[in-house]
């Protein structure tokens, strides 16, 4: 079977081309990608090419599909796979496999799998380790969104407190407790505020904060300021509008902050992140810095008197991926907030090289179709009809992408 994908070769040279998939093994699972939306990993893979740590030595002549956040159906299966999987039955995928301490992953090692293709072969070990996740939701975008929204849950997980006198971590953040989540109007950061609402652990009080008033515009009407009385309170902040942001930022928790999460890589956001943590207040450091000598100062006095500490996350586990998946299937959390833009598997070569120049949240490929990588905002001035009706449907859902838009889309897009 022939595949189009987006294959990376070497530093910033991906191209999008057509070639042979072999005939499956006995151990393997064919599957065809209806989705995968676009992460800053891959343009960071396309950036150090064979200097980052996924990516395999012998790209420049054996290349590997990119695209690592994806969605589909299985097309055939494995005689070994037989009694789990079946034709048609819709998939999500765990990139993350950990394979024998591999570190290899889609989108960066693998030169039949990947999230940026038409049909791509999943091999025996993603198998082995329980990565290819059934799937039951309304619309392969949210299967896509599930690996994003896995790195939340992640971070919530990894999150921890203590009790004085003792050493036991209690995992995850403080139920009831205070909560800020800092450069969080952006993707993620929104991703995040959902989950703080809506997971199975729910901080009494969530202050978010930004530098860019649109963004903390939209935020506040995707999930509107509360004052708590129907759960957690919620809270917007422009720290450019605050000269000494640390105690503004104490005045809804004057006691410190029990968890604060930081996604933006800048020294003085962790900083202000450390400055406002209480006792047994936890950091983690969410954000990838490109550059490996990144750091920033911290309050030492208080890791010894206050019991401070810090953890970082990267990614999430298989477990975070299926309580993704199941709060979307439940629809408790709606990660459509997100999505920013559409396209089609011509533009994800330009797109993911100028991915940190283009604005907004996540880039949503759908890699069966051509279409010009397109703003949500920008659908319904189009001259094209089919991108009209599509405005007016992302329109009358509060201008985010939903099920009704993907169907569209995909009945009416070559």
């Amino acid at each position: 079977m022939k595949t189009r994908a987006v294959r990376m070769y070497g530093k910033k040279d991906l191209r999008l081309e057509e070639f042979d998939l072999p005939a499956i093994k006995d151990d393997e699972i064919l599957i065809k990608i209806i989705s995968d939306s676009l992460c800053t990993s891959t343009y960071k893979a396309a950036e150090l090419g064979t200097e980052h740590k996924r990516v395999p030595e012998n790209i420049s002549s054996e290349p590997v599909i990119v695209g690592h956040e994806f969605c589909g159906e299985v097309v055939e299966v494995g005689a070994k796979w037989k009694s789990e999987w079946s034709a048609g039955e819709k998939f999500a995928i765990q990139p993350a496999i950990n394979y024998k301490g591999s570190l290899a992953a889609p989108g960066y090692s693998y030169k039949y799998l990947g999230g940026g293709a038409t049909y791509a072969i999943v091999p025996n070990e993603f198998m082995e380790c329980g990565c290819l996740l059934h799937y039951e939701g309304a619309a392969f975008f949210f299967g896509s969104l599930a690996e994003p929204m896995s790195c939340i849950v992640g971070a919530f997980n990894a999150s921890y407190h203590t009790d004085a006198g003792s050493y036991v971590h209690k995992m995850g953040i403080k139920k009831g407790g205070a909560a800020a989540i800092l450069s969080g109007a952006g993707p993620m950061g929104l991703g995040a505020v959902d989950y703080a609402l809506n997971g199975p652990v729910r901080p009494s009080s969530i202050v978010v904060t930004d530098i860019d008033e649109a963004r903390l515009r939209r935020a506040s009407e995707l999930f509107p300021e509360s004052d708590g009385s129907n759960g957690a309170s919620l809270r917007y902040v422009n720290l450019t509008e605050n000269n000494d942001a640390a105690n503004y930022l104490k005045t809804y928790a004057p006691d410190g902050f029990d968890d604060v999460f930081v996604f933006a890589p800048f020294a003085w956001l962790v900083e202000l992140a450390d400055a406002i943590l209480g006792r047994d207040g936890c950091l983690n450091f969410f954000a990838g810095p490109t550059d490996a000598e990144f750091s920033a100062k911290m309050n030492f006095y208080n890791v010894h008197y206050a019991s401070t500490h810090i953890v970082g996350t990267s990614g999430g586990n298989t477990d975070d991926m299926k309580e993704s998946l199941a709060l979307m299937e439940s629809g408790r959390i709606n990660p459509a907030s997100m999505i920013t833009h559409v396209g089609g598997l011509d533009t994800v070569v330009g797109a993911t090289l100028g991915l940190p120049k283009i604005p907004g949240g996540k880039k949503l490929i759908y890699t069966h179709i051509e279409m010009p990588l397109t703003p949500l905002a920008d659908l319904s001035g189009s001259v094209d009809a089919r991108f009209r009706e599509l405005g007016a449907i992302v329109e009358k859902n509060n201008d985010l992408w939903c099920a009704e838009a993907e169907a569209f889309l995909l009945g009416n897009f070559k």
